[in-house]
């Protein structure tokens, strides 16, 4: 077990760096996560954990691996921490790859654009892992999926749901080769009721409150879709829609 004191430690430095810089965090191919009960799902999904930082030894479970476990005192981790109410365990995990295999389900998919409040994007992945999606797939202008408040709000799904970046020729290319039926979910006049969409091997397509989907998205789409709404409501918040997909998505399956 080591014990740090110093703030200008180098893996302090590195563990700061992580949980605040984007760029940092994929040359690194590293992303800071917070909590005992984190750490017990990043166990549980066999995350790549590379280290360990804690000011409370007595409540931290066996570290399986070669993750440096650091003990360090309070104040020293809220300082480190990028989080406004840090827990006692801060730990690195290496971002996990999850590449197309053969044979994999494509049915059932989630596009995100514009998605850029960490909380909201966290949440679609959560709601994503509980209603069994394929797979969460995040074009231009989305917040970063491994961000401390996105994987602190994905309450563990960010260690098993399958996430890809994806440019939009990445996209056109994906759904042409796959099959895949692309929708956009939008309050067009011309939208069709979500439940009257078949919506198998098809990917739903949310933007931003503020922005909607881009005319490039839109172009990949084959038509939109909209949930059915009172009059005197404008919109519904990015994450809820998500959900509200997903769900029509899946309703005959769970």
């Amino acid at each position: 077990m080591e014990r740090i004191t110093s703030r200008t430690n180098p893996l302090l430095t590195h563990i700061r760096k992580l949980g605040a810089d984007r760029g940092y965090r994929g040359k690194q191919g590293e992303f800071l996560c917070d909590g005992g009960k984190l750490l017990e799902e990043a166990m549980k999904w066999k995350a790549e954990i590379t280290a360990v930082v804690t000011s409370e030894l007595e409540s931290l479970p066996e570290i399986s691996g070669s993750a440096r476990v650091i003990s360090v005192p309070g104040e020293l981790l809220r300082s480190v921490s990028p989080l406004q109410n840090p827990q006692s365990v801060l730990f690195a995990c290496r971002i996990p790859e999850w590449p197309m295999k053969d044979g994999e389900g494509r049915d059932r998919l989630i596009v995100l654009e514009g998605i850029q409040d960490p909380g909201n994007l966290g949440t679609v992945l959560r709601t994503a892992d509980a209603f069994g999606m394929d797979r969460v797939i995040l074009l231009p202008g989305c917040a970063d999926p491994y961000n401390p408040k996105t994987v602190r709000a994905t309450m563990g799904a960010v260690f098993r749901m399958p996430l890809s970046e994806m440019g939009y020729p990445e996209l056109k290319q994906f759904s042409l080769e796959n099959g895949i039926s692309l929708y956009a979910a939008a309050l067009d006049a011309d939208a069709e009721d979500v439940r009257a969409v078949k919506l198998q091997r098809a990917a739903a397509v949310v933007g931003s409150e503020g922005s909607g989907i881009s005319r490039e998205a839109r172009a990949l789409c084959r038509g939109c879709v909209k949930i059915p709404m009172a009059g005197r409501c404008e919109s519904l918040n990015a994450a809820v829609a998500a959900a509200i997909l997903m769900w029509e998505m899946n309703k005959d399956i769970l």
